[in-house]
């Protein structure tokens, strides 16, 4: 026997909450007890050592028995329900990723292995290459007219046959959904070229059955299903090997499609063994690999030969695509600040990511050490460069841990009571108690992947149907897609659960000492004066980084231009896209102002206390620094000497300034004075 290795992540909360302190056991399949150890606070285990059959039987086709060991996990947390994993496939020099993702409890009471819902059992089937299944693959090449090929941030998997209407859909990240299927379908031992092929055809597959909506457009609620008869081998909760996920970070978004087409070819596949097709065989690609061909000539070799492969940066999710060059130590930019930032706002959630104390744009040891962190905890490799792989996944990472805390912030707002309403709710149903219906399933949904999302539009229409009779098949209620006294009592009940259990982490703004405060009354489309032309010069500022948002004239008028940009800012940062700047919204394009202008910097911040005539020192030095930058783009601005004294000739500047951006014109430099002047100064300098 030799040796493969098994790391456990343990987590909550669609992969975006850790759960430290976890307790796993290792055992055979008899219950004798290997190893027993706890999850660190980024919710992983180091790398355990466990015995595996030599790698040479997963090269040979005609080997009857599995080239893998299997082994039973046990995951226990405080306040979660207990998981039990049995199967887990274990290779010869491999890395086993075994990604656990654990419910929270209902109740404060403790529940015993009896109690336990049957979905916290999870066994995993043997590897499909050994499975004897009749091979039914149909699909579509059909060219549909001007639809662009879109990467999607999810994908619903059907967990049995498409006429099973009693099986589950989850909701499964696209990337983790393709590192799944390769690990089950086909061996990480192989020689690379084989797997990048294999994972092409996975990827263009899938990609297919989504560009078609091959299932959905025959009254199905799901992309995808789990019958390797029909489609790929998805097993929910099963285990990835780390050098699969490794290929799929870099190459998830990259399809194969015939030269001169644009929709993605429908790659139909079978293992060559047990089961033949007219498509690519798995076992096949071995053998080409071995003889030297690449991943193109490999697939050019089992379908047309004008087969092309082609990545797509329209991938959902991803708020700024990578932007083509990896990123490391010496770089700089808007690229590496957004970076930085989004990895401070991650290590929230995952606290052993070192923070980057001055993100400032430039990629200097804390941020690759911050890089490094994040990339061990997510299964890249760790060479502390972000790449493509990298990018994206801080990027998914990112979007995930803010959408979560805009659930929370979300929930206070809507005011969620003691009891359910007392009202039923069907289809047809409209007005605030559908929106709390909405918002509770969008709560509960990252907790339980067979929980669809919604939109929140006070209507309930089919997709909120069918997102009750989800969550009622999920907890065993009668699946009627109505909400009366049960179905309110188990929503309310579940979601206590997740906050009592499972607390989101929330990063509650602070500003700089100094910083401009919420004016008390929201600025929305017809509101003027000074606090509307310090929002429009603030986005004006962010949009450096950020460039989705449109450029907005600095006017102090919230006209339709202004409004645009707030949404632009809003939809950039996962807020509700209103268009109306509220607290919480002045509160985040603060916060990012102070982000791009490099607010850790002492000089940035306001001094506490209004610069006027007879005031002396570097504060007064730095206005009338930026002052004079700023004669370049307005040369109506007076010249000044830059010596740290305000006298006269700085009055009739600040005032001259004032003037010009419909400030009250008093020549003295107060907060809004002092960061209309630094926003003006990073936005036209």
């Amino acid at each position: 026997m030799e040796t493969g290795y098994l790391k456990i992540q343990v987590y909550t909360g669609d992969k975006t909450l850790p759960i430290g302190n976890a307790q796993v056991t290792i055992k055979s399949s008899s219950g004798e007890i290997y190893y027993q150890t706890y999850t660190d606070l980024n919710g992983n285990t180091y790398y355990i050592p466990l015995f595996a059959p030599n790698r040479m039987y997963s090269m040979n086709q005609n080997y009857p028995y599995p080239a893998y060991s299997t082994y039973d996990v046990d995951v226990y947390a405080d306040g979660f329900y207990t998981k039990r994993i049995h199967g887990v496939q274990i290779m010869d020099t491999q890395i086993t990723i075994l990604p656990v993702s654990l419910h929270p409890l209902q109740t404060e009471l403790p529940v015993t292995i009896q109690e336990l819902p049957e979905e916290e059992d999870i066994y995993i089937p043997p590897n499909s290459l050994l499975e004897p299944t009749e091979n039914q693959q149909i699909g579509s090449n059909e060219i549909i007219a001007l639809k662009p090929v879109i990467i999607p941030d999810y994908i619903t998997v059907h967990l049995g046959l498409p006429t099973n209407a009693a099986a589950r859909n989850v909701r499964v990240e696209f990337s983790d959904y393709i590192k799944n299927v390769a690990s089950h379908e086909i061996y990480s031992t192989w020689p690379y070229n084989s797997l990048v092929a294999n994972i092409h055809v996975i990827v263009t597959f899938a990609i297919n059955r989504v560009y078609t909506e091959w299932y959905r457009s025959r009254g199905f609620n799901f992309d995808i299903t789990n019958s390797t008869a029909y489609d790929q081998s998805y097993v929910d909760g099963g285990q990835i090997f780390q050098n699969i996920s490794e290929i799929v970070d870099n190459i998830f978004n990259v399809y194969a499609r015939r030269i001169g087409f644009k929709n993605p070819f429908f790659t139909q596949y079978c293992n060559g063994t047990t089961v033949t097709c007219n498509g690519l065989s798995q076992w096949g690609t071995v053998s080409l690999a071995n003889q030297g061909l690449d991943p193109l000539q490999i697939l050019q070799y089992y379908y047309p030969n004008d087969i092309e492969l082609v990545a797509s940066d329209n991938i959902t999710g991803i708020t700024e695509s990578y932007p083509g060059y990896e990123l490391s130590v010496g770089s700089e930019g808007g690229p590496v600040l957004r970076m930085q930032n989004f990895l401070n706002r991650i290590r929230v959630n995952f606290p052993l990511i070192p923070i980057i104390p001055n993100p400032n744009g430039y990629f200097g040891t804390e941020t690759e050490n911050a890089v490094r962190t994040f990339q061990n905890s997510f299964n890249l490799t760790a060479d502390g460069v972000i790449g493509r792989g990298t990018w994206n996944k801080i990027s998914f990472t990112y979007v995930g841990v803010i959408r979560l805390a805009e659930l929370d912030s979300e929930g206070v707002r809507i005011g969620i009571g003691l009891n359910p309403p007392d009202v039923v709710l069907s289809y047809g149903s409209t007005g605030s108690n559908v929106v709390e219906l909405q918002f509770i399933i969008n709560y509960i949904s990252p907790f339980y992947s067979t929980v669809p999302t919604v939109i929140k539009d006070s209507e309930f229409g089919p997709n909120t149907k069918n997102a009750v009779i989800e969550f009622q098949k999920t907890f065993g209620l009668v699946q009627d897609g109505v909400v009366g006294v049960s179905t309110w009592n188990m929503l309310y009940e579940v979601y206590r659960g997740i906050k009592q259990n499972a607390p989101i982490p929330s990063v509650p703004m602070i500003p700089p000492s100094g910083a401009p405060a919420y004016p008390g009354t929201p600025l929305s489309l017809g509101a003027i004066g000074p606090n509307v032309r310090l929002m429009e010069s603030y986005l004006n500022t962010i949009r450096i980084v950020y460039t989705s948002i449109p450029f907005t004239t600095v006017n102090g008028v919230f006209d339709e231009g202004t409004r645009i940009s707030v949404v632009a800012f809003q939809q950039e940062f996962l807020l509700t896209p209103d268009g109306i700047i509220g607290p919480i919204t002045w509160n985040k394009i603060v916060e990012q102002f102070f982000l791009v202008t490099g607010q850790s910097s002492i000089s940035l911040q306001y001094p506490g206390s209004p610069l006027q005539v007879g005031s002396m020192g570097s504060n007064v030095s730095l206005m009338q620094e930026f002052l004079t930058e700023l004669r370049k783009p307005y040369p109506s601005l007076p010249v000044i000497a830059v010596d740290g004294i305000f006298g006269p000739q700085t009055e009739a500047a600040v005032i001259k300034f004032q003037n010009l951006f419909g400030l009250i014109p008093d020549g003295i430099i107060g907060p809004i004075t002092w960061y209309t002047i630094i926003s003006e100064r990073n936005a036209r300098v």
